[in-house]
């Protein structure tokens, strides 16, 4: 019995050198050992009974600790920390028992060297309520776990949890009625068969768990396969045994993981109690994340063996993710903008409406005033002809006005060299320039990138606090690339207000990529990529 869970805890030891539960058993069988092999020397009854029944606590800390074998919540540290205060209770109370009767100096060497010292008297009683109650405690709280456990945890769990659970209930059964001096050699058979069956529960996880990383080799062929019977992810989810998994791809020009629909996943949080995270990257760049269940993080060669062997087939589908990730996000900046244009046809449809038209209305009827009043009384006439003449006027500021936004006349006037030096010229913050700026471009590059600089420029004047800003602007490949940054205070969150959100939709219709970098006392970088063929 003490030798299968020392050899047990010894090959746990050496396979998972991280993991508890190899010196948890080992520390069973040797407490096993402890109590049950004769000792030359006589005890005291006290200790002959902590010896006794050491090997009991020792298997309930196992129980409860299995399978990372720590002991992580407030529950099971006081279930276990109960379990070794009672077997020294009952030691302490069987030593003052034997201590203060007359007589009972030697009564228990005979015992002590069979290992069967058991606590007497009112000491047995107590050893019989703690038995009952800390078994059933563990019993319980390990029924519970199973039961609030994942499948996958729970494919973990069950080698060896079926057996220890039997054998813990077993003790709660046997002990009792043998503390009361009850034959129950039968039952006592059932214990040891329970117990040795903790062990070999335990070696045939660690062999599943061997199997399962074997099984690895035969991933790669099933990758190969993958796009024609359900895609990656499910492939990933069988050989994981895990289907809740999730694979996120990297999106690069949005910094984010999407799904390979182009949905964002967004990573569980720190601290979560359910979910983890796995990071796979290729040359030290980001490939994709896998979102799995936390039993996982328990088995790292496996989640390691299966990120080597499907880093090339995600690389290929994070391909695609990403190409459906920017469809996805150009048809959302196409409906925003969309919107956003019809929103602006009312506005200006309603102003025109309520306010130009009723004043272009009232300009016929003053001048047909002044035509009547002309031949009789060319003084009011001239009053009435000079009062349609300034509300002409004013109707064309109020045009202006209205259609201020629509495009920018700078940009119709002076191309787009020349709006961009008129915007840091008039820039209270300091804007370095390059000294060729490209000109002659596509009039919806233009009109973007033009709004690209008068935004950030904008942001920079009210929130950046920054003394200097610096444009670099050039055509590279067929593109027109522009960066603007600051020295300012960073921080800056497209998040919290729709300019810079307003930005990356403009630049998205174009088919082009927007990225901001704002580290908090770093500065603000704002870089957009134009195709401008």
């Amino acid at each position: 019995m003490g030798l299968s869970f020392v050899v047990a805890g010894l090959v746990g030891w050496r396979a998972r050198p991280g993991n508890r539960t190899g010196p948890l058993l080992v520390a069973v069988g040797l407490a096993w050992w402890l109590g049950k092999l004769p000792v030359p020397l006589s005890l005291p009854d006290g200790l002959a009974v902590v010896r006794a029944g050491l090997w009991a606590a020792v298997l309930a800390h196992l129980v409860v600790a299995f399978p990372s074998g720590r002991l992580a919540t407030p529950a099971p540290r006081l279930v276990v920390g109960l379990t070794y205060l009672g077997v020294a209770v009952v030691g302490a109370l069987t030593a003052l028992r034997t201590g203060t009767a007359s007589g009972a100096a030697g009564t228990t060497g005979g015992a002590e060297l069979a290992g069967t010292a058991e606590p007497a008297g009112g000491a047995g009683g107590i050893a019989i309520v703690g038995v009952l109650l800390g078994g059933s405690a563990v019993v319980g709280l390990q029924l519970l776990r199973w039961r609030r456990s994942s499948t996958t945890r729970r494919r973990y769990l069950n080698p060896m949890f079926g057996a220890a659970v039997l054998a813990v209930a077993m003790f709660v059964v046997v002990k009792p009625a043998t503390i009361a001096g009850r034959d129950v050699a039968v039952l006592t058979v059932g214990l040891h068969l329970g117990l040795l069956a903790v062990p070999l529960g335990y070696l045939a996880g660690l062999l599943r768990r061997r199997v399962d990383r074997g099984g690895v080799a035969d991933l790669v062929v099933r990758l190969h396969a993958a796009p024609r019977t359900g895609g990656i992810a499910e492939t990933l989810s069988r050989a994981l045994h895990d289907p809740t998994l999730r694979i996120g791809y990297w999106a690069p020009e949005s910094g984010r993981y999407v799904d390979i629909e182009g949905r964002t996943v967004t990573p569980p949080e720190e601290g979560a109690t359910d979910r983890a995270v796995t990071r796979i990257d290729r040359a030290g760049e980001p490939v994709a994340i896998l979102v799995h269940d936390r039993a996982l993080a328990e088995e790292p060669e496996l989640i390691e063996a299966t990120c080597a062997a499907a880093g090339l087939a995600l690389e290929n589908e994070r391909l695609t993710a990403d190409l459906r990730a920017r469809v996805r996000q150009l048809a959302d900046s196409r409906l925003a903008l969309l919107r956003a244009g019809e929103a602006e046809r009312r506005r200006l449809e309603r102003d025109l409406h309520d306010g130009v038209q009723q004043r272009l209305l009232a300009i016929p009827l003053t001048l047909g005033l002044a035509g009547s009043a002309l031949p009789t009384d060319p003084e009011r006439a001239a009053g009435l002809i000079a009062e349609a003449r300034s509300g002409t006027l004013a109707i064309l500021a109020e045009l202006r006005a209205l259609t201020q936004g629509l495009h920018p006349p700078l940009l119709t006037e002076r191309g787009l060299a020349g709006a961009v030096r008129e915007l840091a010229a008039l820039s209270p913050v300091p804007l370095r320039l390059p000294d060729d700026i490209p000109d002659r471009l596509p009039a919806e590059v233009e009109t973007t990138a033009y709004y690209v600089v008068a935004e950030a420029l904008a942001n920079i004047t009210k929130h950046a606090a920054a003394a200097t800003a610096e444009l670099r602007i050039g055509r590279r490949d067929g593109r027109l690339v522009l960066e603007i940054g600051d020295d300012g205070r960073g921080g800056a969150d497209p998040a919290g207000g729709s300019g810079l959100r307003g930005l990356a939709d403009r630049v998205a219709v174009v088919g082009g990529s927007f990225e901001l970098a704002s580290p908090a006392g770093g500065g603000t970088r704002i870089r957009a990529v134009l195709p401008c063929g």
